[in-house]
């Protein structure tokens, strides 16, 4: 017996009324000035409401259908003799919705009553929400949103969570969660790119470019302090928040791989994290006293290629990891791990916490792979600072860089 049902009727009711109050303040706070045909306040909803609840604690099953057609009957009546301009049908269906809140209210309240949070949120959202489709969305965003919602909710829950193939290396569900995680890490960095606007500059640029690929991030940053000598601390800073997403979108891979293995992990990630985030915020605290550049455009959230290939790639490199585990043992293993890393620190660590989630690999024994295959792409992004940015560019980033491991290493050695 849940706490609402040893109260009686009370607290059910107590929501009803609430959801109706609730829903009609807002309602009430449109109608003023407004022209909707439907003039519909905080006295109306709670009446529905309360309609509602009566209608659920009436033994027939009919009365509650019966309710709703009547008046959805007089809403439709009410609208078609109304002689003010049409204002959509949001007040119809939120009376409707009031309807059936305050009957669930008497049965699971404490559902209608979050029900009834949301649906006064998205009412109230509604100039906020309007601005955000039709003028910040831009079509290119709104495709790959839709694609982000496809790969997640309509193809990976008809995926096999099996391992199949030669030694068993595959296993599709695994393999297509990465994509979808993928997609939506850099969707959320291109999000707060969008919403944080060019006052951040490219310290936000390079945090959310960082979960797309933290090397080509480096890269770049260190072209533009080359180019522009007056951005260099925001392109410092933009190359070091790439490297917090690195450490973020890890800890992302490694859980969607395997529980275990990012159990055994989070201490020394978090580690390397902290330090990272110190010290990134470091930076950009001193880059934001330069005027921020207005190069943040709108583009696309995500690549759907990089995406998949990077999902192929962790499909190989599994397969290579249980070849080298099964042929050489651990030494092999972490060898193969650490070369790998150069290219791609995410692939070789979802790699490692796949042959954790097969059987193939105990948890423990993946913390040393996965640091190595970290240690080794770090070793590519100071090169790759050196190259692009000069000794100038190269000195913060590399101390970051061997803080954030050496934090990873001392913590996993304690351990």
């Amino acid at each position: 017996m849940t706490p609402f049902e040893s109260q009686g009727t009370w607290i059910p009711l107590s929501a009803a009324v609430g959801i109706g109050l609730l829903i009609g303040l807002e309602r009430e706070r449109r109608k003023a000035g407004s022209q909707r045909r439907i003039q519909a306040g905080i006295r109306t909803f709670t009446i529905v409401s309360l309609l509602g609840a009566a209608c659920a604690t009436v033994a027939a099953d009919w009365a509650l259908p019966a309710t709703m057609l009547a008046l959805a009957g007089l809403l439709a009546t009410a609208h078609a003799c109304s002689a003010a301009p049409d204002g959509g049908i949001t007040t119809a269906v939120a009376l409707l919705l009031t309807l059936a809140l305050g009957a669930l209210a008497m049965r699971v309240p404490e559902i209608a009553v979050s029900i009834g949070v949301v649906a006064t949120i998205v009412l109230a959202a509604r100039a906020r929400l309007h601005a955000f489709v039709r003028q910040t969305i831009t079509d290119d965003e709104w495709r790959d949103g839709l694609v982000l919602a496809a790969a997640a909710l309509v193809v990976l829950p008809f995926i096999p969570d099996r391992y199949l193939g030669p030694l068993q290396a595959f296993n599709p569900r695994t393999t297509w969660l990465i994509v979808v995680l993928i997609m939506g890490v850099g969707a959320l960095g291109h999000l707060a790119q969008r919403m944080l606007g060019v006052a951040w500059g490219l310290a936000a640029a390079g945090f959310a470019s960082g979960f797309v690929s933290s090397l080509a991030t480096v890269g770049a940053m260190g072209v533009r302090a080359r180019q522009s000598p007056d951005l260099f601390r925001a392109a410092v800073s933009g190359a070091l928040m790439s490297c917090v997403a690195t450490i973020i979108q890890l800890a992302a891979v490694i859980g969607a791989s395997s529980v275990d293995a990012l159990r055994v992990m989070a201490m020394p990630l978090l580690a390397a994290g902290g330090t990272g985030v110190v010290i990134a915020f470091g930076f950009s605290a001193w880059a934001f006293r330069q005027p921020a550049p207005s190069e943040v455009l709108a583009g696309r959230a995500f690549g759907i290629g990089k995406a998949v290939a990077l999902a192929a790639t962790v499909t190989a490199l599994t397969w290579l990891s249980f070849l080298l585990q099964d042929r050489f043992g651990s030494t092999g293993l972490r060898l193969g791990v650490a070369l790998a890393g150069f290219a791609d620190a995410h692939a070789t660590a979802a790699s490692v916490a796949s042959l954790v989630a097969s059987g193939k690999l105990a948890a423990h024994d993946a913390v040393v792979p996965i640091l190595g295959a970290v240690t080794t792409n770090a070793i590519s992004k100071a090169v790759l600072a050196v190259t692009s940015g000069g000794a100038r560019f190269a000195v913060p980033i590399i101390g970051g860089l061997v803080v954030q491991i050496a934090s990873a290493w001392a913590v996993a050695l304690m351990a």
